[in-house]
């Protein structure tokens, strides 16, 4: 059983997401895997929950960050593999409302993401690092190993009944054991019992809807949804130490490799313990929604560049701009008979696009639709009187107008 197709469409439109990891290791400031990469007893990482109020928490500033970003959904985690969940459960007494922020969190997010008119999604770990039961796993403990599925199953049927639609199950945590051993299936059906019109990826150990490649923007899928999830410096969660942030230019060419290959790009967001996102991902996130308001058109509802691509190059980088000062890679969307080239380094006042077998018929700048001067010659068409420095530095977008769906020479048959 899958989603209805109307779930996936509007999940391929979207193309861009965010992703927040936020919970208790925020306060440890060392990143989600802090608790079990330090052995951190569970008694001594509860504490943590004593001081853990969120008092600079609001839902709304996120969502409406996210909003500024050209985000069309969110997905937070509401319970890490720590354990500590952030909303109101009826299994576990290691709640943020039960403790002392004395608050449901996830309530307050999923009502701020629907009032941004962003779609919501749930980050859930099966895994659960206070159960012992989770490392002698179901051989070796069936009882416990029984007890932390239990467990895990009432959790899920929480978050999919009490928080109203939602349009993303983001699983995590399956690992080191089989979709039968979390009795995945069985869970993802009450799952879409539950929430008819959800989307479900595929860390449950069973087959889902999309697939997650973590960290990196894969050269080949197997043609379904696919949503490549990022960090913007090394870590997920709140890390003050970690200052190797991405510049807005490759977050940019980030997410256009995702929409050109057919994917979605899902970047991450850790706010401290008080709930703050880090000046430097607001900046970042604000460049990146300025340039997807002038330039979203060649990245929301675009199709997979598949066309442009030659035989043995399955990157979805064609085709190639040539230059009088060498060869430039650009990155190509598609929507209906429209090119997007996506020209990240300039070069100069001439560009010629090479292995095109469709018909260009019109040129033109995508922000502020300024027409360029071109000529075709067979599958090689020229630009020229192009300003010599690029006029956008994040990523200048060139639109062709073809005379069907763009497609490349094949000079491989």
């Amino acid at each position: 059983m899958t989603a209805p197709i109307e779930s996936t469409t509007w999940f391929n439109d979207a193309r861009f997401g965010i992703f927040v990891h936020w919970g208790l290791y925020s306060a440890h400031g060392r990143d989600v895997w802090s608790m079990f990469n330090e052995q951190t007893p569970p008694e001594e990482y509860r504490t943590l929950a004593d001081e853990f109020t969120a008092a600079r928490f609001d839902a709304d500033e996120w969502a409406a960050l996210a909003k500024a970003a050209g985000a069309r959904y969110m997905v937070m985690c509401t319970r890490q593999h720590d354990g500590f969940s952030l909303f109101d459960s009826a299994v576990s007494e290691f709640t943020s409302v039960k403790t002392a922020a004395r608050r449901d969190f996830v309530a307050e997010y999923a009502d701020a993401a629907r009032r941004a008119g962003l779609g919501v999604g749930f980050y859930y770990s099966l895994l659960d690092w206070r159960y012992p039961a989770y490392f002698s796993g179901p051989q070796r403990d069936p009882q416990g190993w029984q007890d932390l599925v239990s467990y895990v199953h009432a959790q899920v049927e929480e978050l999919c009944t009490q928080y109203g639609r939602v349009d993303v199950l983001w699983y995590d945590g399956d690992f080191p054991y089989r979709g039968e051993d979390w009795r995945a299936q069985e869970l993802n059906a009450a799952v879409r019992a539950w929430q008819p019109g959800i989307l479900l990826n595929e860390r449950s150990g069973a087959p889902g809807d999309f697939v997650t490649p973590e960290q990196h923007i894969p050269t080949l899928t197997s043609g379904g949804p696919w949503e490549a999830c990022m960090t913007m410096n090394d870590h997920w969660g709140f890390c003050p130490g970690d200052e190797n942030w991405k510049p807005t230019a490759q977050l940019v060419a980030n997410l256009v490799q995702c929409a050109s290959g057919g994917g979605n790009f899902l970047l991450n967001v850790g706010p401290d313990a008080d709930g703050a996102i880090p000046p430097a991902s607001v900046a970042r996130l604000r460049e990146l929604g300025a340039w997807l308001e002038a330039n979203g058109e060649a990245v929301y509802g675009t199709d997979a560049a598949s066309g442009l691509c030659r035989r043995n190059d399955v990157s979805a980088v064609g085709p190639w701009l040539l230059s009088p000062v060498g060869m430039v890679q650009t990155l190509p969307t598609v929507r209906g008979s429209t090119l997007y080239t996506h020209v990240r380094a300039w070069p100069g006042t001439e560009l010629t696009i090479g292995n095109l077998a469709s018909r260009v018929v019109a040129a033109r700048f995508l922000d502020g639709g300024a027409p360029i001067d071109f000529r075709q010659e067979g599958s090689r068409v020229k630009l020229s009187g192009l300003p010599e420095r690029a006029p956008d530095p994040l990523d200048t977008v060139i639109a062709l107008e073809c005379d069907g769906v763009p497609t490349s020479v094949d000079r491989f048959a």
